[in-house]
């Protein structure tokens, strides 16, 4: 069994985590206060069409370098991916309106994503074992257990219900019997669903020069709760859904 960590030593991290939070809010502050006459909604609404226009110019490159930075925030299980999912879905909303910007959205961050998770998943399995086995542990040992219980459908329903970071998912995995193949398609297969809404929701968000036109009813639009109250209900229909078909296999 591990042990506990001390109260000094949680103390320590707290101000640690409190110390770090401050610095950040401070160096946020201090961006946006140096910054704010080129942060104003006219200015961004500017600055949005002169990108807008250069992706259209360079559509690959943009899809490229869009493709590469997710795929590297979440192989390295950097926090922001769902912030960067909504970005995408909302920037190409603005470039290419309609279904034409959704689809884009959806490709581009289903196969990122996917990518990421694998890098993260082949760097636990042939580079970081001895750490993500010290880390976790017991959480390998019930996924192993769950595996040979149930095989891929584990890993799918793991993708569907975001119980479990995944993050840690993808490392844990790694060091499962689970082949690079299969971790790979039931992987993408998984987050389909919630990278559809994601992107949906990002592609509902205005932009500057719509909360311009519209004041503040620009900003709260009926498609914009439709996507939130989605994003909301989609965990827990999906966990009664799993729940119901448990109950008809032991019924």
């Amino acid at each position: 069994m591990s042990a506990e960590p001390s109260p000094d030593a949680r103390s320590l991290s707290f101000t640690a985590r409190l110390v770090i939070g401050a610095v950040a809010g401070l160096i946020l502050f201090s961006i946006y206060f140096f910054n704010r006459d080129s942060l104003s909604l006219q200015n961004l609404a500017d600055q949005q069409q002169a990108v807008v226009a250069f992706q259209h110019h360079h559509p690959w490159l943009m899809f490229v370098v869009a493709y590469l930075l997710y795929t590297t925030v979440t192989g390295l299980s950097l926090p922001g991916a769902a912030v960067m999912t909504l970005l995408y879905g909302w920037f190409l909303q603005q470039a290419y309106p309609g279904i034409a910007g959704l689809l884009s959205g959806i490709l581009l961050v289903s196969f990122a994503s996917t990518s990421g998770a694998s890098v993260a998943f082949l760097s636990s399995r042939f580079l970081f074992q001895a750490a993500v086995r010290r880390r976790f542990g017991d959480r390998l040992t019930k996924f192993q257990a769950a595996l040979t219980r149930e095989g891929a459908f584990y890993l799918f329903t793991l993708r569907l219900i975001p119980a479990v970071p995944f993050f840690i998912i993808n490392i844990v995995m790694g060091l499962t019997p689970i082949r690079t193949g299969t971790f790979w398609w039931v992987s993408q297969l998984g987050m389909l669903p919630g990278t559809c809404l994601f992107v949906y929701a990002g592609s509902t968000l205005p932009g500057p020069q719509e909360i311009l036109d519209g004041g503040a009813g620009g900003i709260l639009t009926p498609q914009l709760v439709v996507a939130f109250i989605l994003l909301g209900l989609f965990p827990i229909l999906v966990k009664w859904g799993f729940a119901a078909v448990r109950a008809r296999q032991t019924g």
